[in-house]
């Protein structure tokens, strides 16, 4: 017999080995040797009040054995002679396509325009040490996308688009821990996701896919509002019969390339705003009410914060609780912050983004020139005012929060975990006031909700812009281009997905359509 139930544990009873096992026994009314094992399926932390609380959803098997298999299999078979599917992107939406793909019988072929997880690191050194920028291989290009060096946050709210546990429990199955079927916020973390990356490239590859790096797609070539070939590099020409577009939000040539052809794209809402860092033991006594060290038994705190602004919502971002601040640009002439956490979250600061809704539609004027592009180019004109400003280098600028919602310009700025390094700048008056005072206004009422929040102790530092992709590219009910019948818009680049789960979800979804008219 199996039964499943909620468990409460306190703080000082989860240091108790078999705690599970004899609060189950309690709760059942039954003998702790009736108990074969708990089997845990969800955890998670209340530390809404100082007496912390440990939530557990758990299996009890009551005289039989605990399974150790997946209730998932992975149907896994040589395609190496099957038709091709053509994928252009190797991020989350990109692998799990030709995860896909495979597992329908047909071949995968990945067009990525950055390097291998191992070759990128050369050039993620160059970002922080050198200030050098190379455009196809940075923290957003290459082999995993933008998640493989910024944290591998796991937590959606897309429940609806699919099989979340199937998204899950393949990532197990390529060598990511356990742990993250059970915890409510689940993280891999930035030092542990490049060996899954690297294992789910070895099963492409072992089963007859084809994974080509450093080959950026630079035209379509269309006849009859199909995409018969692209070209690679600017050289080569390949045929084409169906194409997975899974480019990512910061692939700005691509959405360029689909101007130019006249091919439908849409102006799209999304967020900017800052990065904001304190160090962590701040937010570990906001949040679980201690004033020294938490618990060893707590893991670094993290916190999700949200305010309207004058009809805006101001909120918190991909945060990294024990993580790093990291320069995230894909250019030369831009600085871009984003945020990343190793697997133990053990680094001394937390950040996060903290941005400011945008709506394309009503809040930049300035820009209806652009068209579609609107966003895109009201995004990129802030990321060099962010590179002017910090210096001409991916040195970022930066002000302590308390002098920028006071609007002076900080004589000294914190210690920071980002490595190019910081210069004070007056971000005050150099965001623009759709979102520099939105951000003043939300960063006091967070003081608020928080207490020890608003603090010198902490610094902001722009900008924090690729939170989504400020252009959308529209497709049928069969994932198809409206206009291009073999084309399939997919991932967070199409304006279909907000994070790594999402965008897997969504490669199965395009390469299940792909496939299906094959």
């Amino acid at each position: 017999m199996v039964k499943e139930i909620q468990l409460r544990v306190s703080l000082k009873e989860e240091e108790i080995s078999n705690i599970l096992v004899v609060k189950s026994a309690i709760k059942l009314a039954i003998n702790q040797d009736d108990i074969s094992g708990v089997k845990v399926l969800r955890k998670s932390i209340d530390a809404r009040k100082p007496k912390i609380i440990f939530n557990y959803k758990v299996a009890v098997f009551i005289n039989e054995p605990v399974p150790e298999s997946s209730e998932y299999t992975f149907n896994y078979s040589d395609v190496s002679n099957a038709k091709p599917v053509h994928i252009i992107g190797f991020g989350p939406a990109g692998m799990y396509a030709a995860l896909r793909c495979i597992e329908l019988g047909f071949k995968p072929i990945v067009l990525e325009r950055g390097k291998n997880v191992q070759d990128r690191r050369r050039d993620l050194r160059a970002i922080n040490q050198y200030h050098d920028v190379n455009e196809n291989s940075n923290y957003c290009f290459g082999e995993g996308g933008a998640g493989t060096y910024s944290d591998g946050k796991l937590y959606t709210r897309s429940l609806k688009r699919g099989d979340v546990r199937r998204i899950f429990e393949n990532l197990v199955y390529h060598g990511a821990t356990d742990q993250i079927l059970v915890d409510a916020h689940p993280h891999i973390g930035t030092n542990k996701l490049p060996k899954v990356v690297q294992n789910i490239r070895e099963t492409i590859l072992n089963y007859g896919g084809e994974i080509h790096f450093n080959t950026r797609v630079t035209d379509f070539i269309i006849k009859s509002n199909t995409i018969n070939a692209l070209v690679l590099n600017d050289a080569e020409e390949i045929s084409v019969e169906k194409v997975i577009l899974a480019t990512g939000h910061s692939a700005r040539d691509i959405f360029y390339l689909l101007h130019k052809k006249h091919i439908a794209i849409e102006a799209k809402s999304f967020a900017m705003g800052v990065r904001i860092e304190h160090p962590q033991h701040i937010i570990d006594s906001i949040q679980y009410h201690c004033s020294g060290d938490r618990h060893e038994l707590l893991p670094a705190a993290s916190y999700s914060l949200v305010q309207q602004v004058n009809g805006r919502g101001v909120y918190s971002f991909c945060m990294c609780p024990g993580g790093f601040i990291v320069p995230a640009a894909t250019a030369n002439g831009e600085v871009v912050v984003n945020g990343m956490s190793p697997s133990k979250r053990n680094n001394l600061y937390a950040n996060s983004g903290i941005v400011v809704e945008i709506d394309v539609n009503n809040d930049l004027p300035k820009y209806e020139q652009f068209g579609a592009l609107k966003g895109l180019e009201y995004q990129k004109n802030l990321e060099k005012l962010a590179f002017t400003s910090g210096g001409r280098s991916q040195v970022a600028p930066a002000q302590r929060l308390t002098d920028f919602v006071d609007g002076k310009l900080s004589n000294t700025l914190n210690e920071s975990s980002y490595q190019p390094g910081l210069n004070s700048a007056p971000l005050h008056s150099l965001l623009p006031k759709l979102i520099g005072s939105r951000l003043r206004k939300g960063f006091a009422a967070f003081g608020e909700k928080m207490k020890g929040y608003y603090t010198q102790e902490a610094n902001i530092v722009g900008v924090e812009s690729r939170t989504s992709s400020p252009v959308s590219i529209p497709r049928t009910d069969t994932l198809e281009h409206p206009e291009i019948t073999n084309l399939f818009p997919c991932g967070e680049g199409a304006g279909y997905a907000g994070g790594i789960i999402s965008a897997a979800m969504d490669g199965e979804r395009c390469a299940e359509a792909a496939c299906e008219t094959l």
